[in-house]
């Protein structure tokens, strides 16, 4: 039975009203009078439901399609404007007791050299990314209870913390680990996290147990149920996502917006983020053993479809992908995106790319400031932005403002504070150039005459060597 409302992993996100929404949506997919008042209804910005983006999905009307890239822009546009949330992975360890058919990290697998970083190195890895100039991290390892025990990551969030390097500082740390007990998400938000992320890599119970044969992950419930735990953990951000690829793309889209949709009806608030990742290459994994890899037209109408059925939740987008697929989604839908990224457990402090540890291929191999210097040119502002977490706007505090618009007036002139800190204390040259011509303009848009005012004096400050301002 579906029920939004149960903590029942199979009855939140119900195969059957999945695959009813499934044969709606084919029955649908050129009815122009019903995709017409899907339309008009996604044009409020509040949302459409996961049967209703179904339908949109499978829509094959070229004027229709049109319609649904121009609105997920608008929508975009509504509720991040022109900033991109940067950051970066943080590889800890990639031991694990799973065996995970599509990562290389899987149990089984005897060529991969398992490496596991002491906080010395955590140290180190830690520098060498203040040093490109990253305030966020997102903080990964395997599920190991031996190796990777909860301690492990705990006093690793405290080393990354600690540490003040030059002008550096880490002010947000996600993390990205295994589902766990509500005591455990406890210890986390008592440990300063951000976002709780997981990845459901597929919705579908039949093909999730295959993918999964071995390990605690194969359970189906657990792992689906985790971000109610999280919640009940004290945890107010979670994060979403699906490996697209592993199965039908229709279905796991239907299954994400239904997994956010239950977050609103039983927990108050829905997700903080969506992660879009697409099945990749790793050391010992083929794509072309997955018949459900989606093509990159598809991959864009998708992320068009989440933005507008959740459209206040972030969307990130990693560098899985090549840099032209990440610049046709920034104005689709996407509102944060890694840079310098490194997917090798510690890869950041290695002379050269040593990909040996990597838990999938990098497509956008540029630096950060290369990235950086990319965005603002295509007219984006690059965010370091950390302030709504260490003020306090998290859950549903966060998700009132923005919703409300208010947050308009905190987040652009965070954004282009931190973006004047990276110019001063990282930037190459020509970005530093492009960066402040960028400022100077956007700095308009603020609306709230005190806020703008207040802004620029910040900014003042910020080139002569204080750090650190906020809304």
């Amino acid at each position: 039975m579906y029920d939004p409302k149960s903590l029942k992993a199979e009855e939140f996100i119900s195969h059957e009203e999945i695959l009813n929404s499934i044969a709606y949506a084919k029955q649908n997919k050129n009815n122009k009078t019903i995709l017409n008042e899907i339309l008009e209804k996604a044009k409020l910005a509040k949302g459409i439901s996961h049967r209703e983006a179904a339908v949109l999905m499978e829509c094959e009307l070229p004027e229709i399609n049109e319609e649904i890239k121009k609105t997920a822009v608008e929508i975009k546009e509504k509720f991040y404007g022109t900033r991109i949330v940067m950051f970066a992975p943080l590889y800890l360890s990639n031991y694990c007791v799973n065996g995970c058919t599509y990562c290389p990290y899987h149990a089984t697998n005897k060529t991969m050299p398992r490496i596991k970083l002491t906080q010395e190195q955590i140290k180190d890895e830690v520098i060498a990314l203040q040093d490109m100039g990253h305030k966020r991290l997102a903080i990964e390892a395997g599920e190991d209870p031996v190796n990777n025990p909860i301690e492990y990551i705990l006093e690793s969030i405290e080393t990354i913390y600690s540490i003040k390097h030059k002008n550096g500082d880490i002010r947000r740390v996600n993390v990205n680990i295994a589902a766990t007990t509500v005591e455990n998400y406890r210890k986390l938000k008592d440990a300063g996290i951000g976002t709780y992320i997981l990845f459901q890599e597929t919705y579908n119970k039949e093909s999730y147990e295959k993918l999964h044969p071995t390990g605690p992950k194969h359970d189906y419930a657990y792992h689906t149920e985790a971000m109610d735990r999280a919640m009940q953990g004290g945890i107010d951000d979670v994060g979403l996502g699906v490996l697209f690829g592993l199965e039908g793309y229709l279905y796991e889209l239907v299954g994400i917006i239904m997994h956010a949709e239950h977050l609103e009806a039983a927990q108050g608030v829905g997700p903080h983020t969506i992660s879009v990742p697409r099945i990749c290459p790793a050391d010992d994994i083929d794509t072309a053993n997955f018949s459900n890899a989606v093509p990159d037209e598809i991959f864009e109408k998708i992320v068009a479809i989440i933005r507008i059925a959740v459209p206040y939740t972030g969307m990130i987008i990693s560098t899985r992908e090549s840099k032209r697929t990440r610049e046709a989604v920034l104005k689709l839908g996407i509102s944060q995106i890694s840079g310098g990224s490194r997917t090798s457990v510690g890869g950041y402090t290695e002379p050269e790319r040593d990909d040996s540890s990597a838990q999938f291929d990098v497509s956008d191999t540029r630096s950060l400031d290369e990235v950086v210097n990319w965005l603002m040119r295509l007219g984006y502002v690059p965010s370091f932005c950390t302030a709504c977490y260490r003020a306090g706007r998290t859950g549903d505090r966060f998700m009132s403002l923005l919703k409300s618009g208010q947050i308009v007036n905190c987040c652009h002139p965070n954004a282009l504070m931190t973006l004047k800190e990276y110019l001063e204390d990282y930037a190459s040259e020509d970005t530093k150039r492009i960066g402040e011509e960028l400022i100077s303009k956007e700095i308009l848009k603020v609306t709230n005459e005190n806020v703008r005012k207040k802004a620029l004096e910040y900014l003042g400050e910020l080139k002569n060597g204080k750090r650190d301002f906020r809304f």
